[in-house]
């Protein structure tokens, strides 16, 4: 079965250039070149494996239009193409919950490794499906971190920095490492998207003292999970 991707470009041009060329790389791309249509679908659900949206688009940005997606689809993947290349623009995207973003003009090639880097992590591998995290328990088959207090639906990037974190439990994990491993790059967009996650993480651990993701200055993080 292919992977199927919506493409939100508002660009007749470029958008026809993508489409085609992640075509030909075997993807099956639903391109829709007014948002509106796309939020129309949300009520009946994605029947996607990753979003592009650009974010400069009429009548509803990238950053709306993602906002509306992840209220339906929580862990629903997204990259965002956005042509200012700015550093506010890539930190709101993260915020908001985008797994990765690229800067227009894009290479297509460029961008198709990103996808497929995305989409290698939407099932994690050798890690255990059920695991006990202090008060807390995670099901990585749904990405779904529990607690007495309610769940938490974890995103793909979030439950694949949590798993890192485990796989290195009581132990120091340089940001050099973590940025190599798991965002395949090291400048300075990745390593404040590293710190929006990891504050994510300490968010919703907050209701066990025993977790604990410590930052070491210039060095990167200790981290101390009590797993059963």
């Amino acid at each position: 079965m292919k992977t199927k991707i919506l493409l939100a470009e508002d660009d007749p041009d470029f958008g026809m250039i993508l489409k085609q060329y992640l075509e030909l790389e075997d993807f099956d791309v639903s391109w829709f070149q007014n948002p509106e249509d796309i939020v129309q679908i949300l009520p009946s659900g994605l029947p996607f494996h990753i979003g592009i949206l650009d974010i400069m688009m009429p009548n509803i940005d990238g950053f709306s239009l993602a906002k509306m997606i992840l209220k339906e689809k929580n862990d629903f993947p997204l990259l965002f193409l956005t042509a200012k290349n700015q550093k506010i623009d890539r930190l709101t995207g993260l915020k908001i919950g985008a797994d990765d973003y690229i800067a227009k003009p894009c290479d297509p090639e460029e961008l198709t490794l990103r996808i497929k880097n995305i989409l290698k992590r939407t099932l994690p591998t050798a890690v255990e499906t059920y695991i006990k995290i202090g008060e807390y328990s995670l099901d990585t088959s749904k990405l779904l971190l529990s607690h007495s207090e309610g769940n938490i639906r974890l995103t793909v990037r979030e439950q694949e920095l949590l798993v890192y974190l485990l796989k290195h439990n009581h132990t120091t994990i340089t940001r050099d490492n973590i940025l190599d491993s798991l965002w395949e790059t090291n400048d300075y967009f990745t390593g404040r998207s590293l710190d929006v996650f990891i504050s994510r993480l300490r968010k919703y651990f907050s209701h066990d003292q025993e977790v604990k993701i410590q930052s070491l200055r210039g060095i990167g993080f200790e981290v101390d999970f009590p797993t059963y």
